[in-house]
């Protein structure tokens, strides 16, 4: 069962934009301010009143004017196991590991420092891959490497975490609420987002690769801001990674909120039709 405060957080995630009277845009601060909000009201009108005079005695102007989404995770997820689709697309070329295998070994090496370079999505990120993809599988055919490669590059690969995320996105910037994606990727991003046929929701997108700065550095969420020409304390982020996400985004003065604990859904985080007034 749901706690109290995360009830809260679900309905409070709602009331993202207010137009009433012409008031700036509005979307609601960081999941974790809303656990002591509880006590000061059991009924949801009340409870928006107290989380606002809250926000702005911190805060002061609490509009915020942008949303910055994290991809893999939080927009897009991998169709297929990655373990299976690197026995698949391997066997042909002579691998032999068990998915769980695969899967092990792959944990192993994303994990180990990439001593190439202070980033591991550097333009194509192909080496850093090509490091991954051979120590996963014990296969270093290149030619293997470049099916694998271009699979994820497809929209064979991925699907949309939310089926919902275009009408909540367009609902969004038809209200004048600035759209970014905010990734650590390599190039391949752009043509991704291309393929799902998701591209045109984003006003911006801020890839590691060509920002040369990798998530929770700031640097990255900062770069989004400036794209869309926003404050950072205007911006509200949502990512599925309490490090690279949370911490990040909360470190360049961003508000931020954790997928699948603070919000399920782009409904939750963007824009409920019954709630644009009150």
């Amino acid at each position: 069962m749901a706690t109290t405060g995360t009830k809260l957080t679900r309905l409070l995630s709602r009331f993202f934009i207010n137009n009433v009277n012409n008031k700036p845009l509005r979307v609601m601060g960081s999941g974790s301010s809303f656990n002591g909000l509880a006590k000061y009201s059991t009924s949801a009108s009340t409870a928006v009143k107290d989380y606002e005079d809250y926000r702005k005695s911190l805060y002061g102007d609490i509009s915020h004017r942008a949303l910055l989404v994290d991809a893999v995770g939080t927009l897009v997820i991998p169709s297929q196991p990655m373990a299976q689709i690197y026995r698949q697309i391997g066997e042909k070329y002579g691998v032999e590991y068990s998915e769980d295998e695969i899967l092990n070994r792959y944990r192993w090496a994303y994990g180990q420092p990439w001593g190439r370079s202070r980033l591991r999505y550097v333009n194509d990120g192909r080496p850093f891959w090509q490091f991954i993809v051979s120590s996963s599988t014990g296969c270093s055919d290149a030619q293997y490497f470049e099916e694998l490669y271009t699979y994820y590059t497809t929209e064979k690969a991925w699907h949309l975490c939310d089926p919902d995320a275009e009408k909540v996105f367009e609902a969004i910037r038809k209200a004048g609420v600035k759209l970014a994606v905010v990734s650590n990727f390599d190039t391949r991003l752009r043509p991704l987002l291309r393929a799902l046929n998701c591209d045109h929701w984003f006003d911006a997108v801020a890839v590691s690769a060509e920002v040369a700065a990798e998530k929770p550095n700031p640097t990255i969420f900062l770069k989004a801001c400036e794209l869309l020409e926003v404050k950072p304390e205007d911006v509200v982020h949502v990512g599925d990674d309490r490090r690279n996400d949370i911490w990040g985004a909360r470190d360049a003065g961003c508000d931020a909120w954790l997928w699948g604990s603070d919000v399920h859904s782009f409904e939750e985080v963007g824009f409920n039709n019954q709630y644009r007034t009150r």
